[in-house]
């Protein structure tokens, strides 16, 4: 992992990050102005600022054109069918991005580590991805795959404040507690993943993630400059003149909020 760098200033991370979310809103139209279809994938080790990028993705764009799935563990259903089924049904129809927040790589990562599929099970999925991959290019959708890359330390430091911060005990989960204990083996789990999956058609992109703010900068920044987006021009609206009302609103005793702020 590369060197440290300073952290940036919260007056200039506000700054760079205001025009980055401009430009999404310009990616935003020309996705629903062209019908282009986009999926990106956050993968990464537990911790590592996946949820924090995402989140400033969202802030500003439209829920209905970028479209968020965190899917929660398979059904009974879902365990029976073909692996890559559920995720292919949430693909993106023309004029969407779809983002996961966790993906198929479940496979070899979490699943892999934990023993929740087999050695024939995760030998195929390594197998089968890049095929499985090469097809979603082929249909003309844009795949962007990033994984975050965090350091040991600053990952404890992370669980730690998610133990004592009420608002982000719900973050925490059996795995997160396990994950440190199995740094080696998550740690060989991504090598293999790397070394089958990280294709010319479907490339893996690492963001150092020690230093959050700088990672969503990166990450954000990064992404903008893979997609061949254009600026569609904005007419604006003109606001027509408020006519005086001829209707009188009834008398009606609401219940209105108290007002204590």
């Amino acid at each position: 992992m590369s060197k440290q760098k300073k952290k940036l200033r919260n007056q200039e991370y506000e700054q760079e990050l205001y025009k980055l979310q401009v430009e999404l809103c310009k990616l935003q139209e020309w996705v629903k102005f062209t019908g282009q279809k986009i999926i990106i994938i956050f993968e990464g080790r537990d911790a590592a600022g996946k949820g924090g990028v995402i989140k400033r993705i969202l802030e500003r764009v439209s829920p209905r054109i970028f479209r968020i799935n965190a899917l929660p563990a398979p059904t009974e259903r879902q365990k029976t069918q073909m692996y890559f089924q559920r995720y292919i049904e949430r693909f993106p129809a023309a004029g969407e991005i779809i983002m996961f927040d966790r993906s198929w790589y479940n496979r070899a990562g979490v699943e892999r580590v934990m023993g929740f599929c087999s050695d024939e099970e995760y030998h195929r999925f390594l197998k089968r991805t890049p095929t499985m991959e090469q097809s979603i290019v082929d249909n003309d959708i844009i795949l962007l795959k990033y994984w975050f890359e965090v350091s040991k330390d600053v990952q404890a430091k992370r669980f730690k404040k998610r133990i004592d911060d009420p608002r982000k005990q719900w973050k925490l989960s059996p795995m997160d507690l396990e994950a440190q204990e199995k740094w080696d083996e998550y740690t060989e789990a991504k090598d293999k993943m790397f070394l089958a999956t990280d294709t010319k058609q479907a490339p893996w992109y690492v963001v150092n993630s020690d230093n959050k703010k700088s990672a969503r900068l990166n990450c954000i920044t990064h992404l903008l400059s893979r997609i061949p987006y254009k600026k569609i021009p904005f007419k604006k609206p003109t606001i027509k003149k408020m006519h005086k009302s001829k209707y009188q609103p009834i008398n009606y005793d609401y219940n209105f909020v108290p007002e204590k702020f």
